[in-house]
């Protein structure tokens, strides 16, 4: 056996299912998840191809299980607190975990085999909105629309050409106004010249927009 050959036995031998997985979402969070193969996979783990599927039968059991690790760093809503407090917690977890893992935006409600993590997750959310006093199908309607307003935000998010209020300043003086005269766009620069002054700050706009959600969904329970 080659030394080339020892090593790569070597190598195999130390692999885990939760080192192919924390390396694939490593991979992911670098390179997204589209370019993302069995083959690259192990070549980052200085591994056989083959020997990955000891680990994992598919590529999608590895997602499931990388989504899985996505939903393990999201913070459940405490029991203690009042409904809203609780949710608002969860969603603003779920927003910075998914900032670290843009990748992962269009796949939390993909996976038809979920792992204990996600099943965890649904689990906590449900009951707190059930705890709260929304009906069976109220809650499912306030779960549906919180997740839809916590993902679409992190997608835009996350498509954004700036990550920071300097950088949007920068750019709404030296790209974006440019583009809107005011004679012809007086709406936008107006909008974009007080954004700009203002300082966008992500976070406050997206606490902002869930504050109005939560308001929303309120009426909706019936309190015990």
């Amino acid at each position: 056996m080659s030394a080339r050959e020892q090593r790569q036995v070597a190598s195999d031998a130390a692999l885990s299912r939760q080192r192919v997985v924390v390396e694939a979402v490593r991979l992911a969070d670098r390179e997204g998840v589209d370019g993302l193969s069995m083959r690259r996979l192990a070549g980052a783990l200085g591994a056989g191809a083959m020997s990955l599927y000891y680990y994992v039968a598919s590529k999608e059991e590895l997602l499931d299980a990388m989504i899985d690790v996505v939903f393990e760093e999201i913070e459940l809503p405490p029991e203690e607190t009042d409904w809203q407090s609780a949710m608002r917690r969860r969603a603003v977890s779920v927003r910075q975990v998914l900032a670290r893992h843009p990748w992962a935006i269009g796949l939390m409600e993909s996976r038809t085999s979920p792992g204990p993590a996600n099943l965890r997750h649904r689990e906590a959310v449900t009951a707190c909105l059930r705890r709260a006093g929304f009906p069976v199908l109220m809650a499912t309607h306030a779960n549906w629309l919180l997740d839809s307003y916590v993902y679409g935000f992190a997608l835009q998010e996350a498509s954004l050409p700036f990550d920071t209020a300097d950088e949007f300043a920068d750019m709404a003086e030296d790209v974006f106004l440019p583009q809107l005269p005011p004679d012809e766009f007086p709406y936008l620069n107006e909008s974009a010249a007080v954004l700009a002054a203002a300082g966008y700050d992500p976070a406050e706009e997206f606490t902002f927009g869930l504050d109005l959600v939560l308001a929303a969904l309120e009426p909706l329970r019936v309190p015990t």
